[in-house]
């Protein structure tokens, strides 16, 4: 049986994506390597933007310096593809994610995508107009993210918000938990549930509840790695086990 060495697993890759991630997140980084293990082609470099503690200097927009700074560092990679794998424009407005693409692509001439263009993307792929969403949220940021989804034409039939406000105690929610939400929520039957927050642990799961419920799981950590490996032209199918989103092995 043929060795699979380091130099060999090293020489494999050609395609390169790069990451910004909020700089208080420890499950970006953690989803994106998971899944790209299955994609020995493609690696992923990182980038940080200031996303720590309870309260946000930018509530309704980016601070674009610090974004943009993020963008420009990943540039002198030259990755074939630029991703915010963040949720922030889901409390706001999409069109702000679409700014952002502009502006990086603009700026640096890589193309880029966002975890919330990625989710409508994938929402319209499956013509899902009927949604639940689940968050670490409050409900006051959650009722933004709502409203946000139903200004794109989607209607939320189902919502479960934790009630957390730190950003890092996000990541730290218990798989039971996040089980627990889903079920709840699967009870409306939505076209798909929203797992929405990068910091979110849900990714782990979608294969297994999705078997469950028999309802698709968009989470947002991995959208933003599906996304760009579409639109680089890959077959996301070899990572069905990360499911439905990618694709039914041999489907």
């Amino acid at each position: 049986m043929a060795v699979d060495t380091p130099l060999e697993r090293f020489s494999r890759h050609k395609r390169f994506i790069g990451v910004i991630t909020p700089s208080g997140n420890t499950v970006v980084e953690r989803v994106t390597i998971s899944i790209l293990r299955d994609f020995p082609e493609v690696s992923c470099h990182f980038s940080r933007t200031g996303v720590v503690g309870e309260t946000d200097p930018f509530p309704a927009s980016y601070d674009w310096e610090s974004m943009l700074g993020a963008a420009h560092l990943l540039s002198h990679a030259k990755p074939d593809m630029i991703v915010w794998n963040g949720s922030k424009a889901g409390s706001i407005a999409v069109d702000l994610d679409r700014e952002l693409c502009n502006r990086i692509r603009a700026e640096t001439g890589i193309p880029a995508t966002t975890s919330t263009l990625a989710l409508v993307d994938a929402l319209n792929a499956r013509g899902a107009r009927r949604i639940a969403i689940i968050t670490p949220y409050t409900d006051t940021y959650q009722n933004k993210v709502v409203a946000t989804f139903k200004r794109e034409g989607y209607e939320c039939v189902a919502e479960v918000a934790v009630g957390l406000t730190d950003n890092l105690s996000f990541a730290a929610i218990p798989f039971d938990d996040i089980r627990t939400m889903i079920r709840d929520v699967a009870k409306a039957k939505p076209d798909a549930v929203v797992a929405w927050c990068t910091n979110f642990p849900a990714a782990p799961l979608a294969a297994e509840m999705e078997a469950e419920t028999g309802i698709p799981l968009f989470d947002s950590a991995a959208l933003a790695v599906w996304h760009p490996l579409v639109r680089l032209g890959y077959d996301t199918r070899q990572a069905h086990a990360w499911g439905t989103l990618f694709g039914a092995a041999g489907g």
